[in-house]
């Protein structure tokens, strides 16, 4: 019965159309051979080899969504900069709608450069890592852009993701507009944030890490008691319909207002690879079972086994209906 349902969410769930919100991030990856010590200092000297851009923050989970088929469209800011333009390359040949990707020329693309570094003898391995950002808030003219790029878009969106990695293009006004537009117009809207999760009042669905969900609620979470606690005191202060807690190796936590507890257990516990980017997959698949009209057990179920079908990929890693599908079949036989 659960097999059929999922899948049956499967094919709903394709060219529903998805609004992600968030700080777009570019994740540059250089990689090189290593040659020799310098004699300058003592540090590697490495050979450039290749570079390339992989979609990272709140782009990941466009990626991801597209990947799904869903019909997503991007709202962020970028630079007039080669990350920016890169990153608005990618997502436009994964089909999604960049014309929300908005160029602030006195801001640079959000970008995280991996230094990577090996030899013919010696594991590939990063160096180190450069970021690159604006500390400074978004500028009020960008700010009053991406507002009223959403105000224009998000009354035709099934459902609509904020991922919030602290970068201030999530800002306050947008938040409340967001919010307040899905409330009154009856539309999904899931938030994943990493530092500011209690300024999401009224959100429909929160997904959090087990650190973050920690943080949030101001103590550790060291056994079901304290992750029953925590999901239940973000849910009550959020006034949220469901929240999500992912915990790595023991699953998830689902929290839902009707006061159900369900908790999730991984399905692939002995084949993780790489757990890199996997909670943005877990944020579109959630996002697009609901706009599919699945409840939120059904979709949180759904959104486990497409994490655990990324982690086995190395890096920042996406999945297919047809590659859900078969994970659901798999585990059921």
């Amino acid at each position: 019965m659960l097999q059929t349902t999922l899948l049956t969410i499967v094919e709903q769930l394709q060219q529903r159309k998805i609004m992600v919100i968030g700080d777009m991030v570019a994740d540059v990856y250089l990689e090189g051979k290593i040659s020799r010590i310098s004699r300058e200092a003592p540090v590697l000297i490495l050979e450039h080899t290749t570079e390339r851009v992989v979609p990272g923050g709140a782009s990941n989970v466009v990626h991801n969504t597209a990947t799904l088929s869903g019909s997503v469209f991007t709202v962020g800011v970028v630079g007039d900069d080669f990350a920016g333009q890169e990153l608005a390359r990618i997502l436009q040949s994964k089909t999604a709608a960049t014309t929300g990707l908005i160029v602030d020329t006195s801001r640079p693309t959000i970008t995280k450069t991996r230094v990577m570094a090996g030899g013919q003898a010696t594991v590939r391995q990063q160096v180190v890592r450069i970021d690159k950002e604006s500390k400074q808030a978004l500028d009020v003219d960008i700010e009053q852009t991406v507002k009223d790029y959403v105000t224009k878009y998000i009354t035709q969106m099934d459902g609509v993701v904020i991922s919030d990695y602290g970068s201030h293009t999530v800002t306050p006004n947008i938040i409340t507009s967001v919010i307040h537009t899905c409330q009154e117009k009856n539309i999904p809207c899931i938030v994943d944030s990493r530092y500011n999760i209690m300024k999401y009042c009224g959100v429909t669905v929160v997904k959090q890490n087990e650190s973050e969900a920690a943080t949030a609620v101001g103590y550790d979470i060291i056994d079901q008691g304290t992750l029953i606690s925590a999901g239940r005191t973000i849910l009550e202060k959020l006034d949220a319909q469901a929240v999500l807690i992912t915990l790595g190796p023991d699953g998830m936590g689902l929290f839902e207002k009707s006061g159900k507890f369900t908790q999730i257990p991984v399905t692939n516990k002995s084949e993780v690879y790489d757990v890199t980017g996997a909670g943005d997959t877990v944020v579109s698949t959630m996002i697009l079972a609901l706009a599919a009209g699945a409840s939120y057990e059904h979709a949180a179920r759904l959104a486990n086994f497409a994490a655990g079908i990324v982690v086995k990929k190395p890096g920042t890693a996406t999945t297919t209906p047809q590659e859900l599908s078969q994970a659901i079949r798999d585990h059921f036989e």
